[in-house]
């Protein structure tokens, strides 16, 4: 969805041709994997951060064309709403210092997006769902002007034939139910987008792997407990994204409706080209936007793939000199709390999935699909707490999976990958394992601070502000 397009209304002959093309870019991705054309490389690393504007009140301030302008920087591109932005990093290549240098650049490149924001009189954050976020902000007021927004919008609501979208998540202390006419719910939803760059060859293990680790990861990074002021999943972010954009696809196998956004049906077991061929049979195309340079870029492909959100999602890229490559993009994990703690998750990203795919015993043959998603619906909503079926069998709380294997398999997997020890020692050992044993992501720590000071959203807020502005990780903070 990063591709602009000029319109936001299709006909049925563009429809056609859009679908045509698109079986075609899938035939010829299809003979690119199977005789190996794409580059053999991989271990490149990048990100996509989502954040906020906010105005002194700690609310959502709707300035991002402004905004956006002052920072000047390519690498920093709109969203959906007006209150929200998006950074870019370059990819990293494989090196031993590639976290702490990953920093650098998201920490330079975040704090002079901060320095614009504080000359215009506004706040950045970073986190998964705004406390302070009133539903009266969540409307075509404040959308985006790019083209590609509101195309978005008017072909969801066409493919739902006009009805509402409703919002209904229960949670063990509270229950919301809210129903939009467009799908501007989705911009309450800000996350951290890990991109991995894969061999095609390796690909297969690497994307099930990231599919098993979704669990730890979602416990792990969680930061979104609060929707409109109620207390729901420690990641409101999933189901409230899962229903933002709710258009009913297809049905799988054993009759269950597939959606928009999914964590999908099935491992992979051959190649990727598998969730491509899924694209084409089971998703109707929503943005028919047709390219007038033909397919040798698989603009249809890539724009298709790009509205159908998997929470691992396969993308094909190409880079300055126009060669395909095949990256992994894990959506899992929320915005925040602070870059440290974001380079932290993706170093715990980086390392465990390294661990699984490289594994002897191919963890897919170990753990169902099935325990799979449940795990990651069980982590969303429980957090460190959950309860989750694991390769051995056995079940465990997250928390202890995570301290007593999870994390120490981690470290290993990447001293021996050659990652310098006091990347390991800063991010894993001084960030990642003191937030679990504290039992402090960034969703323990808001429903903290609320429990201690009453439901004051905006006292909050702002003291998570002043938090995030320290730079010191969440497990830190204190309440």
């Amino acid at each position: 969805m990063g591709q602009e397009i000029e319109q936001s209304e299709f006909s049925a002959s563009e429809y056609h041709e859009f679908w045509q093309r698109l079986q075609r870019e899938t035939a010829t991705l299809k003979s690119w994997l199977d005789s190996d054309a794409l580059p053999a490389e991989g271990g490149s690393c990048g990100l996509e951060l989502e954040g906020w504007l906010l105005n002194s009140d700690c609310a959502p301030a709707p300035y991002s064309e402004v905004f956006l302008r002052s920072v000047n920087d390519p690498q920093v591109v709109p969203e959906l709403s007006l209150f929200n932005f998006e950074i870019n990093s370059l990819p990293q290549a494989f090196s031993p210092g590639m976290f702490s240098g990953l920093q650098r650049e998201l920490g330079g490149r975040w704090q002079h997006c901060c320095d614009c924001a504080e000359r215009l009189g506004l706040k950045l954050l970073q986190i998964g769902i705004l406390p302070t976020l009133r539903d009266e902000a969540l409307c075509l007021g404040n959308i985006s002007p790019l083209q590609r927004y509101h195309a978005l919008n008017q072909q969801v609501l066409n493919q739902r034939r006009g009805h509402p979208i409703k919002i209904d998540i229960t949670g063990d202390e509270d229950q919301l139910s809210v129903v939009h006419t467009d799908v501007m719910s989705e911009s309450a939803t800000t996350s951290l987008q890990i991109h991995l760059q894969v061999k095609p060859g390796e690909a297969v293990r690497f994307f099930n792997a990231a599919q098993i680790m979704a669990a730890p990861m979602v416990a792990i990074s969680a930061n979104s407990p609060y929707l409109l002021e109620h207390e729901l999943w420690e990641e409101t972010r999933i189901p409230l994204f899962e229903q933002a954009v709710s258009v009913p696809a297809y049905y799988d196998q054993p009759g269950h409706q597939v959606e928009r956004v999914t964590f999908g049906t099935r491992y992979v077991e051959h190649s990727l080209i598998e969730l491509f061929e899924e694209n084409l049979a089971g998703f109707p195309v929503l943005l028919p936007a047709l390219a007038a340079d033909g397919d040798a870029d698989l603009h249809h492909l890539r724009l298709h793939n790009g509205t159908i959100w998997r929470w691992n999602r396969p993308l094909i890229g190409f880079d300055s000199n126009n060669n395909p490559h095949l990256r992994l993009e894990h959506r899992v994990a929320p915005s925040g709390p602070s870059v440290p703690d974001t380079i932290a998750n993706i170093l715990f990203f980086y390392g465990l999935i390294h661990c699984l795919a490289t594994h002897p015993d191919a963890p897919e043959k170990l753990l169902p699909f099935e325990h799979a998603r449940a795990n990651f619906y069980q982590a969303a909503r429980y957090g460190l707490d959950a309860q989750v079926f694991w390769l051995d069998g056995r079940e465990h709380t997250l928390s202890a999976l995570l301290l007593e294997h999870l994390l120490p398999a981690t470290r290993q997997c990447l001293l021996n990958m050659g990652i310098q020890r006091q990347d390991v020692t800063d991010y894993l050992d001084n960030i990642l394992t003191p937030r679990v044993r504290s039992e402090q992501t960034g969703a323990c720590w808001q429903k903290r601070f609320i429990r201690k000071h009453g439901r004051d959203f905006t006292a909050m807020t702002h003291a998570y502000y002043l938090n995030q502005s320290r730079q010191i990780p969440v497990h830190q903070w204190t309440v």
